[in-house]
């Protein structure tokens, strides 16, 4: 009898959209600069950097805006991007280049993978999850970037004091979030499940102006590590 091999469930999935001549560009350009090829080894951030300064992390980071305006207010502190679909990569490779900031780093892979394999305990200070993917049909809800194991493992590369910051249009995913990350050991919600104002995300993304358009409400959830 053959052995059965279980693949792991994805939280995304890779999408053949069109990439544009100036992506492409970007992507053959400046990944050698900004790229950070993934291993199954623990990654020296500070070398990769150049620098040692505090690591933030935004996972899915779209067509890179949030993450140049936090690279631009914050040049203080190391930008660690994580994202799966190339157009979005050179995208934000572009407007890194055109801004000319030198605190962002970029990963092409599965955050989960990522986090599990990339990251040491205790190394980061600020994580968001702006908008994930939100599988709003009950068949694919188990795609779902905020499960409790994903939770767990990121809880353990979170410095204490350090901060995670989510959002999302879809309201059984606010209350999924709040769930999961209320129940896992080690987090403290710093603001109502329903609070819509955020203080530290002044910059709208293009996922939030969507949904606003779609007339949905926005959760907006900051968690501290204790």
């Amino acid at each position: 009898m053959s052995e059965i091999i279980l693949r792991p469930i994805r939280s995304f999935v890779l999408r053949s959209g069109r990439i544009t001549t100036a992506q492409q560009r970007n992507l053959d350009s400046l990944w050698s600069y900004y790229g950070v090829e993934i291993s199954t080894a623990i990654l020296n951030w500070d070398v990769i950097f150049g620098r040692n300064a505090p690591l933030w992390v935004e996972i899915g980071f779209g067509n890179g805006d949030f993450l140049v305006h936090l690279a631009q207010q914050h040049p203080e502190v190391n930008l660690l991007g994580i994202e799966v679909h190339r157009p979005g990569i050179g995208n934000l490779l572009g407007k890194v280049q055109n801004s000319g900031i030198t605190n962002v780093r970029v990963c092409c892979a599965d955050a989960i993978e990522v986090v599990r394999n990339c990251l040491a305990p205790r190394i980061v200070q600020r994580a968001y999850i702006l908008f994930p993917d939100p599988w709003p049909k009950k068949r694919h809800q188990k795609r779902r970037l905020i499960q409790h194991p994903f939770i767990s493992e990121l809880g353990e590369r979170f410095a204490p004091g350090g901060q995670l910051h989510l959002a999302t249009d879809w309201e059984d995913y606010a209350r999924q979030i709040s769930a999961v990350i209320s129940t896992t050991p080690g987090w403290r919600n710093l603001n109502e499940a329903d609070k819509i104002s955020h203080p530290t995300r002044a910059l709208v993304t293009r996922f939030e102006d969507r949904g606003k358009n779609l007339g949905h409400r926005i959760w907006n959830f900051s968690f501290l590590r204790e």
